[in-house]
């Protein structure tokens, strides 16, 4: 087991992963505003459903809401991993069904989070061939 960081700098990650995790719960509860109240308003997010990405808490309202009418969507973090550069990295387990129940894609995958003091200013999706070695 990863050793947890000790230090201001450790408790800022230890505050860091509590709301990258609450921010998952609120997401497969379809609790809107709680998650974009963890955001900068000038967010800048990825779209990992249409492609690109999104800016404003807004513009990342709107593609849930149209990615929720065709899918049943839920990220379950598996790990969440405080990286050197201070970006928070999050294992996912992701699992994607359409309306009648049935699931159309289950994989794993990695969200990666840079932040503005307390709150997500920058989320990117990293294909596994970008993860850094460590």
């Amino acid at each position: 087991m990863p050793e947890r960081p000790t230090g201001t700098r450790g408790m800022v990650a230890i505050r860091r992963e509590a709301r990258l995790r609450a921010l998952y719960e609120a997401f497969n509860a379809r609790e809107v505003d709680i998650c974009l109240a963890a955001m900068t308003p000038d967010v800048d997010w990825a779209n990992g459903w249409e492609g690109g990405r999104v800016v404003g808490r807004e513009a990342v309202r709107d593609y849930w809401q149209r990615q929720w009418v065709e899918l049943d969507s839920t990220a379950e973090p598996t790990a969440v991993i405080e990286r050197p550069d201070g970006k928070i990295e999050v294992a996912v387990h992701l699992v994607a069904r359409d309306k009648a129940g049935k699931v159309l894609n289950e994989s794993e995958g990695r969200h990666v989070y840079e932040f503005r003091g307390d709150l997500v200013e920058r989320m990117t999706i990293e294909e596994p061939s970008e993860l850094p070695e460590v």
